[in-house]
């Protein structure tokens, strides 16, 4: 019984390695790759207009009426990382509308992007933080990845990127 059992957790554990191994593929698609001013130190300011814009359908936002927000960047690059470590950034993001900024979910593209993020409404002209965690344990060579924030703005979710260079 307890041999099952060990089994079973393996392939599950397996399962969940291979999937985000296929994602990180995946993330590598041109479709995927995210260019903006961010890249030149510019701030990237995401109103109806500018948002990044997925096929999947918007997560529930509260019934709040909609904002605009300015990143402090969309992307960012770790470099070169040590495979195995586990590192984090912060994105943050000012309320640049006239209606309080609710984030109502940041939904990481893979099991390896952990989110942490404000939860209070962010007062127009103020700052909020979306701290994504990474474990690059499973992965080799060139990786991007990417998070979907889910916010009262008219073009949601905004896609954040980020890439590192793993290293053995």
């Amino acid at each position: 019984m307890k041999k099952t059992l060990s089994i079973i957790a393996l392939s599950i554990i397996g399962f969940g390695l291979v999937s985000c191994k296929k994602e990180n593929k995946e993330t590598q698609s041109p479709e995927t790759i995210v260019t903006d001013s961010a890249a030149a130190g510019a701030p990237v300011i995401t109103d109806s207009a500018a948002a990044p814009v997925t096929g999947e359908a918007a997560a529930p936002v509260s019934n709040a009426p909609s904002t605009s927000i300015a990143l402090s960047e969309s992307s960012f690059d770790f470099g070169k990382i040590k495979k195995g470590d586990k590192v984090e950034h912060v994105y943050e993001v000012t309320n640049t509308g006239k209606n309080p900024l609710i984030i109502s979910e940041v939904k990481p593209g893979c099991g390896c992007t952990a989110p942490d993020f404000t939860k209070e409404p962010i007062m127009p002209g103020k700052k909020g933080k979306i701290t994504l965690h990474f474990d690059f344990s499973s992965f080799d060579g060139n990786v991007q990845k990417y998070a979907d924030v889910f916010a009262n703005v008219e073009k949601a979710p905004i896609k954040l990127t980020f890439t590192a260079n793993i290293q053995p």
